[in-house]
């Protein structure tokens, strides 16, 4: 990536001096992201996680589409619930895998010293492998939204493309908030195989504490409506969660005094609390990354 110029004599042509500049930053930021994409793309555990989501999402509207006879809105409803269980249980663990894959893999082979003697900061590595796994999930999750809902609008009749799309997109958002503490994760570990065990715990634990674990606490506890609501704002699946139950025709309502307390007490204000909580769960943790990645010789 280092470039060599030679400018003895006043005969340099104006080509020749602009092939002679070093890369600009954002020339750099995006080979580095495109690389990043193409490795996701290629790599066996993207290729086996998008086939579960997209058969399991074909599956779920397949099966609702048929249940609803004609009834394409009924369809597209059942669909929606589906889905939404569907992102929570595997786009969390394909986004935590794939940042737990971004630099342990790289520091255990010894590539990661020769990519960070090149021309480029550990800013923009780690920058570029967060948009790149992120363009990824994109791609993983708009293929399944995509023929999801080419299979409703064949089996179902009319649907509201509006609301699968707003759906996709906030399955997008938690992708992203996920692969950005496994980013965290791989920066902290030396060995691919213990970055992707602390992965599959801490998906482990979001999965399994977001539900059973509040549904104990609030009766342990004796938890109030509003403190369990602040409680389901710590987890991103909850939040993802309420946030798709706003998008859809559904209300908080059916989440329990909890949804109650959060529908009277902020009403149109809830989309901007739900859009903060997972964007900490973005910035803190590439923060933290960018901390320890910068302090380390590796």
């Amino acid at each position: 990536m280092s470039t060599i110029c030679n400018t003895r004599g006043l005969g340099v042509t104006m080509a020749r001096a602009s092939a002679c500049r070093p890369p600009s930053v954002a020339s750099t930021f995006l080979r580095l992201t495109i690389a990043d994409l193409r490795q996701a793309l290629l790599a066996r555990w993207f290729v086996l996680y998008t086939a579960a989501f997209v058969t399991l999402g074909l599956g779920i509207s397949y099966v609702s589409a048929m249940a609803a006879g004609s009834t394409g809105l009924d369809g597209f409803g059942r669909t929606s619930a589906g889905l939404i269980n569907l992102v929570i249980l595997i786009v969390p663990l394909m986004a935590l895998t794939a940042g737990a894959s971004a630099i342990a893999p790289q520091r255990e082979r010894g590539s990661l010293a020769y990519l960070l003697v090149q021309p480029v900061s550990r800013g923009e590595v780690l920058g570029a492998r967060f948009v790149g796994l992120s363009l990824a999930m994109v791609a993983s999750i708009a293929l399944g939204f995509g023929l999801s809902g080419l299979i409703l609008s064949l089996k179902g009749g009319a649907a509201d493309p509006g609301s699968l799309v707003r759906l996709a997109s906030l399955a997008v958002v938690l992708a992203m908030a996920m692969v950005a503490p496994g980013i965290a994760i791989s920066v902290m570990t030396r060995r691919s195989s213990v970055a992707s065990g602390i992965a599959v715990f801490v998906w482990l634990a979001l999965v399994f504490g977001s539900d059973l674990g509040l549904m104990a606490a609030a009766g342990a506890m004796h938890l109030r409506a509003q403190e369990l609501f602040y409680a389901g704002l710590a987890s991103p699946l909850q939040v993802f969660k309420m946030w798709a139950l706003c998008g859809t025709d559904a209300t908080l309502d059916i989440l329990g005094p909890a949804g109650l307390y959060a529908t009277d007490t902020f009403g149109a204000r809830l989309p901007w609390l739900f859009s903060g909580a997972m964007a900490a769960w973005i910035v803190l943790p590439l923060a933290a990354a960018w901390v320890i990645f910068t302090r380390r010789s590796q």
